[in-house]
């Protein structure tokens, strides 16, 4: 395979639909896949030859082709696909119908699936990754349940309308419900009266030592706000060039109970934590609306839930029918409308037991990262192995803590568009 010289890509010359810019700035085509990549070249003619393979030479040609695995788009030109996002779309329909054939191998796909996310789950927690894994599995489950349900359900005859209408209303809600929690969880954007700030250097006073803290000066940190903000806010004695409500990496100083997320990078207001399952943190803006999300689809999934039982199990009662549904087994579309109940009702069991905590958390204005933060150090009153969190730091009784979170606000309205145009 011979390299193809690449076009450098001019200032003022769209891209069409198939067209993108590579990591490297020049302009490339989804139809050069493969045939220009060097590192491929040099992967295959080694082990043509038998030879050993550099150091680092998979990564590198994984990294190359999750550059150019891309689909056209109608305007930017070539959207770019992560390989995150194809496990989900792949592995699902093909785990259910083997799920379907027979009891026992249900039991072994239904057991085997949440064990294998959640150890993809902790893998990418523990290295602070950000993936689309999560996102991608929940939005393809919600949208191939309710595909199921039109192509396998609907057409046996014991859903009617109705119930037809309110599943899809549900579904609607929810991703409306989760478009809205993914505008924005409050981020703390820099403010010009922090980013524009008087520094300045004080010598030591004749009754000190100066090499005190192994430093001759001390730092001050005057903001050039309003006079009542400075009246307010006061100086910022920095110890050792740090504030403690000082963020080195964004550049910003957090208001009280913000927080640094290391995966997005950025800090955010009232941090609750990084959802991988919406890929994208919890915050001040945005906490409310992730309830209502969940909230929804529990409903929506229960609802569900109970009209594909009782479509496959009309015999038999709601709650014995998940159990116990005798010949289900002999048709392959009432069996795959069984296991895909039992796959919701997995799903709805965890998402369930995250709204709970949240609840809790809720009443005891407390947050996930400030409960973990307590525990870790033992501050704080725990109960229920640790399920229920009272550090009594900012709790006002039940009423208040419901009445404060229902009615905190969503942080400044203009946000600053880019940190280093500020600094």
């Amino acid at each position: 395979m011979k390299k193809r010289a690449s076009k450098a890509l001019e200032p003022d010359e769209p891209l069409c639909c198939c067209e993108y810019v590579d990591r490297q700035g020049e302009r490339s085509h989804v139809a050069a896949c493969c045939c220009d990549c060097e590192d491929l070249d040099d992967a295959c003619d080694r082990w043509l030859k038998k030879e050993p393979q550099k150091a680092n030479s998979l990564s590198h040609l994984v990294t190359v082709m999750t550059d150019r695995l891309r689909v056209p788009w109608f305007w930017g030109g070539a959207r770019r696909v992560h390989l995150s996002v194809l496990p989900p779309l792949l592995l699902l329909p093909v785990l259910l119908h083997v799920a379907a054939l027979h009891f026992l191998l249900g039991i072994v796909v239904l057991t085997a699936l949440p064990v294998l996310v959640l150890w993809y789950y902790y893998v990418t927690h523990r290295k602070k990754g950000r993936t689309l894994f999560f996102l991608s599995l929940a939005l393809f489950s919600l949208g191939y349940m309710y595909y199921l349900f039109l192509t396998e359900v609907f057409p046996r005859g014991g859903v009617g309308l109705t119930q037809l209408g309110t599943v899809t209303l549900g579904v609607a809600l929810t991703l409306a419900a989760l478009v809205h929690t993914k505008r924005e969880p409050g981020y703390v954007w820099p403010h010009p009266a922090d980013v524009h700030s008087t520094v300045t250097y004080h010598s030591p006073r004749p009754d000190r030592d100066p090499g005190h803290n192994g430093a001759g000066q001390e730092v001050v940190l005057a903001n050039r706000g309003s006079g009542s903000e400075q009246q307010g806010q006061g100086v910022e004695q920095m110890d050792s060039g740090r504030s403690r409500n000082w963020c080195s990496v964004c550049s910003v100083l957090r208001p009280p109970r913000a927080g640094h997320c290391r995966i997005c990078d950025i800090c955010v207001r009232r941090l609750d934590h990084h959802c991988v399952w919406i890929n994208s943190c919890v915050g001040q803006s945005n906490h409310r609306s992730f309830l209502l999300t969940l909230l929804l689809f529990l409903l929506t999934s229960l609802y569900g839930i109970s009209l594909v039982l009782r479509s496959v199990c009309p015999q038999q009662n709601l709650v014995t029918s998940l159990v116990y549904c005798p010949g289900v087994y002999n048709q392959h579309s009432s069996a795959l409308c069984f296991t895909c109940a039992w796959y919701s009702s997995i799903v709805t069991g965890g998402l369930l037991h995250l709204l709970v905590l949240q609840l809790i958390n809720v009443s005891y204005n407390v947050t996930e990262r400030e409960a973990r933060t307590a525990l870790r150090d033992k501050t704080a009153r725990s109960l229920y192995w640790g399920h229920v969190v009272d550090t009594g730091v900012y709790s006002h009784g039940f009423r208040g803590n419901w009445a404060e979170f229902l009615t905190m606000g969503e942080g400044p309205d203009t946000p600053w568009p880019s940190l280093t145009d500020l600094v």
